[in-house]
C-alpha cells in the first residue's frame, strides 16, 4: 500500500510543477533509467555457446530428362496414350491420359504383383481348381493340375492365360474375392486415382476400367520386380505341372519382343470393348521410356512410331549445376 501512496503523492506534485520542471524530471529518468549498468538490456551479459560441426549432406546427382527437338508426335489411332521417361519421370507426350479406359489383360501386371507379394517362395505348389470358369486366351490348365506359383507367372505374363490369373486368385489367402481386394488396395498404394479392377485376367466387367496415365505408374513400378521385368521379355518357354505330365508350351502375345531395338517387354491386352491394348517397355543405354496405348486399332504399328519419335527427336540433357 505504501508504494501506491508514494505514487500518487509523486503525481500529485509532479502535476503542480511548470513545464520547464517537469521536461527536467523527465530528463532525470530518462537517464537513471538508460545509465549503463541499470537498464537490464545493458546489463545482459551473452556467453556464446561452443561452435558445432556441421556436415553438409552430398549433392544429389543430376537426372537427365528429355528435350524435344519440336517435331510433332505422329498420329495415332489410339485413343489413350502416355509416353513417360522412366528415370526422370517427364511425360514426352500423351493423348488422352486421364480418360478412363478398359485395360484388358493388361491388368495381369497388377495381378502378378499381388501374387509375388503373397507367394515369396515361387516353387509354392497350388492346385487349378476352377479353370473352366476362364474365358478367352488361356494355357490349358487341367482341373485338379498341381503347378507351381513360378509356371503359372510364366502362363500369366509369357501367353496371358486368363486361366493364370484366375488359378492364382482362387489359391491367394482368402480366395478370389480377397485377391481382387489386394488389387485394389495395391492400386489405392500407387495413387492409380482412376483404376478399379473387378477381375484379375482383365475380361471385359462393369466398372474395371483404368487410364494410360495409371498403367505407366503401375507399369514403372512392377519393372521394379526383377521377376516381372524378367518374365515379360521372354518369347517362349514351355512348362509343366509338378509331375512333368502336363505340358504347357507358352509364347509371347507381344509381337515386338526380338523386333525393336531395346524393347523389353511388357505387356498386352486386347477385347472387342477395350479394343488393342499395350504397354511397352523401352531401354536404350541410359534412356528408358514406357509407352502405353489403349483402345487401339494398332497397337503394334503405333507402339513402333511413337518410340521411334521419342528416340528419334528428344535428346536426354543432364542438368548443370
Amino acid at each position: 500500500m505504501w508504494k501506491l501512496s508514494l505514487f500518487k503523492e509523486f503525481v500529485s506534485r509532479y502535476t503542480k510543477l511548470d513545464v520547464a520542471r517537469k521536461l527536467c524530471l523527465i530528463n532525470c529518468l530518462l537517464i537513471a533509467g538508460l545509465y549503463p549498468g541499470h537498464n537490464s538490456l545493458q546489463a545482459l551479459i551473452i556467453h556464446p555457446s561452443p561452435v558445432r560441426a556441421y556436415v553438409i549432406p552430398p549433392i544429389p546427382s543430376l537426372v537427365s530428362y528429355p528435350q524435344s527437338d519440336g517435331v510433332k508426335a505422329p498420329y495415332t489411332s489410339a485413343h489413350g496414350v502416355i509416353i513417360q521417361d522412366l528415370t526422370s519421370k517427364t511425360i514426352l507426350y500423351s493423348k488422352n491420359p486421364d480418360t478412363v479406359l478398359l485395360p484388358a489383360s493388361l491388368t495381369k501386371l497388377m495381378t502378378a504383383l499381388v501374387a509375388l507379394e503373397s507367394w515369396k517362395d515361387l516353387s509354392t505348389v497350388i492346385t487349378v481348381q476352377n479353370e473352366d470358369h476362364a474365358i478367352g486366351q488361356t494355357i490349358n490348365l487341367v482341373h485338379g493340375e498341381k503347378i507351381t506359383v513360378q509356371n503359372i507367372l510364366y502362363g500369366l505374363l509369357v501367353h496371358s492365360g486368363n486361366d493364370a490369373a484366375l488359378a492364382l486368385a482362387d489359391n491367394y489367402p482368402g480366395g478370389y474375392t480377397a485377391f481382387v481386394r489386394a488389387m485394389n488396395e495395391k492400386a489405392k498404394e500407387l495413387h492409380l486415382d482412376h483404376t478399379v479392377f473387378k477381375n484379375p485376367s482383365g475380361v471385359e466387367q462393369d466398372g474395371h476400367v483404368t487410364t494410360a496415365r495409371d498403367l505407366a505408374i503401375l507399369a514403372a513400378y512392377a519393372l521394379q520386380n526383377p521377376e516381372i521385368s524378367r518374365i515379360a521379355q521372354i518369347q517362349s518357354i514351355t512348362v509343366t505341372d509338378v509331375s512333368g505330365t502336363i505340358i504347357h508350351k507358352l509364347d509371347t502375345t507381344n509381337q515386338l519382343l526380338g523386333q525393336i531395338e531395346g524393347l523389353k517387354g511388357l505387356k498386352t491386352g486386347f477385347t472387342d470393348n477395350a479394343g488393342q491394348c499395350l504397354i511397352s517397355y523401352v531401354e536404350r543405354g541410359d534412356k528408358k521410356i514406357i509407352v502405353v496405348v489403349l483402345d487401339s486399332l494398332d497397337r503394334f504399328g503405333d507402339s513402333v512410331s511413337l518410340i521411334n519419335w521419342t528416340f528419334d527427336h528428344h535428346q536426354w540433357i543432364t542438368p548443370e549445376l
